[in-house]
């Protein structure tokens, strides 16, 4: 008897199922992309939480760790060359859903530093950074709906940035 997968079928309701999960294991050994196929995963979100356990005790980070190190990169250029990189290659493999969709899936989202919630001008310069360094066209930045963030929504949204907004209570 052949089971039905639920998650495949949301997508007759025109809803879309997104991952809360991004690391680089489930990117190179094809587990993304299965996902995808499997299970009609339209998108993904990460944040610095997700990122941090993705990145401890995970051997696939550790030649770009050591080449960061001899560079003489910090860690927080280091931490952002190894999650940009991750969340290019996510949008690559997510591109066709993004294409097909026209433009209403298919994103990887990531998020701005929480720290950076009650400080505009940084959260809209970091949102600038990530965008650009990322560069790719369904990037989300994730910024947080604080009452300083909804400026630096407002900002990124008249550049033409995707934004996910997050932190509503």
């Amino acid at each position: 008897m052949m089971t039905t997968n639920q998650i495949a079928k949301i997508r007759q309701y025109d809803q879309s199922i997104w991952m809360d999960y991004l690391n680089r294991s489930l990117i190179e050994s094809g587990e993304l992309e299965d996902l995808i196929k499997n299970l009609n995963i339209r998108g993904v979100t990460s944040n610095p939480a997700i990122f941090k356990a993705s990145i401890i005790g995970n051997k696939s980070y550790d030649a770009d760790i050591k080449a960061g190190i001899e560079k003489k990169q910090s860690v927080e250029e280091i931490c952002a060359n190894l999650i940009f990189d991750d969340i290019r290659k996510a949008c690559d493999i997510f591109r066709p859903i993004y294409e097909e969709s026209q433009k209403l899936d298919g994103y990887v989202s990531i998020e701005i530093p929480p720290s950076l919630a009650r400080d505009t001008q940084k959260t809209i310069s970091e949102t600038q950074r990530f965008f650009k360094e990322i560069n790719r066209p369904n990037v989300m930045i994730k910024i947080p709906g604080t009452p300083d963030g909804m400026a630096a929504i407002e900002q990124a949204i008249s550049e033409g940035i995707n934004v996910n907004i997050t932190l509503l209570f």
